[in-house]
């Protein structure tokens, strides 16, 4: 299913593939209120007429699961009802697509499905997908989806979101203690390596080391990519394991002395002796942490002429604005639409109780 919130081209393989054929839908008419309570109970929900499948939200949840995992089948009910809400708003996402007749070129396609999987070995890629029952075809029909997604958020929600410099002034006049360092500090960013297998991955690929020796091949294969000259903060969104900075490349803004000074102390010594623009590598844990100096901060009042004040301002206001005009857009096309939650319906009508026709499905 697709992720609005993100601005790279691709949010690839993985994160995304748990949501793969979620949105397959049928071009079966409308049906009206009065029919739906005798639908097919494999029919979970209808979008403007097109239905969307219990099996598609089955296979979507099974590929969610983390091995021995045991939810309850209530945990597992509330889990589909969220996956079926997911799966409702990407139905819409495609259908404007088609209204607004954007098309991708196969090689545009082929190009961000082989970037995304240049960094796994080709065995390794598809004993992956093996494993969460999806095929080459299913993850390239993916990216499709994926990207036309992305570009109808540009459209329809990036390209309407501006920050003035008057906005930048306002804000920085209303928050100049934020600006007033009162001890010398350091700007930050890390990649974090961890030795065992995360919960929830929040990097693009999904890649997750779950063993120290796996942590260690990653961090070798990181520091080769730096050296070779692969962006900080590219790598950070696609393979850091930290969900707080990956989505942000890593940034964790500025760190005080004194906060230095509670760390760990090999990160501690190893931020000391770097200069800024420098990157080093600290065993933490079993697994690493890759860290990067951006600048160093002198204590006092930070003004608007510095370009990293005056960026940071206008990153925090785009990135709340966007948020805002995103959800506001995704609630308005959902208001807009006949969506009928037939799985939320029978669910009520069991007043709590689960009804027969929702027993786990064998899987496929």
């Amino acid at each position: 299913m697709f992720i609005f919130d993100r601005r790279t081209l691709l949010p690839f393989v993985f994160a995304l593939a748990t949501a793969a054929g979620a949105c397959q839908s049928s071009s079966t008419p409308a049906a009206a209120p009065a029919a739906a309570a005798s639908a097919s109970p494999d029919v979970w929900a209808t979008v403007d007429g097109r239905e969307v499948r219990r099996e598609a939200i089955e296979k979507v949840y099974r590929r969610s699961l983390q091995p021995g995992q045991t939810p309850s089948e209530e945990e597992a009910l509330t889990a589909k009802l969220n996956l079926l809400e997911q799966a409702i708003l990407d139905d819409l996402i495609i259908a404007r697509a088609k209204a607004l007749n954007i098309q991708l070129p196969d090689a545009d396609v082929d190009a961000a499905y082989n970037e995304g999987k240049k960094n796994l070995p080709e065995d390794a890629f598809n004993k992956e997908l093996a494993a969460r029952n999806l095929t080459a075809a299913d993850m390239r029909e993916e990216v499709r989806k994926d990207l036309t997604a992305q570009k109808v958020m540009e459209r329809d929600v990036t390209s309407k979101v501006a920050v003035t410099d008057k906005d930048v002034n306002d804000f920085y006049d209303a928050n100049k203690a934020q600006f007033n360092l009162t001890e010398d500090a350091f700007h930050l960013a890390q990649i974090v390596i961890t030795a065992q297998r995360d919960q929830q991955i929040a990097n693009r690929t999904g890649d997750d080391a779950a063993t120290p020796q796996a942590a260690t091949q990653k961090a070798q294969m990181l520091m080769e990519k730096l050296k070779a000259g692969t962006p900080f903060p590219e790598l950070a969104m696609d393979f850091s394991e930290d969900p707080n900075s990956a989505p942000r490349g890593g940034d964790v803004g500025l760190v005080s002395v004194s906060a230095l000074n509670q760390a760990p102390k090999a990160l501690r010594d190893t931020v000391m002796k770097l200069e800024p623009g420098n990157v080093n590598i600290v065993g933490m844990e079993g697994g690493y942490t890759i860290v990067a100096l951006v600048a160093k901060q002198a204590k006092g009042q930070r003004d608007l002429s510095s370009p990293e004040v005056k960026n940071g301002i206008t990153t925090t206001l785009r990135d709340r604005r966007e948020q805002l005009l995103r959800t506001a857009y995704l609630s308005a096309i959902r208001n807009k639409a006949n969506v009928v939650n037939l799985l939320a319906r029978r669910i009520v009508d069991g007043q709590g109780a689960l009804p027969p026709t929702l027993a786990p499905t064998a899987p496929k």
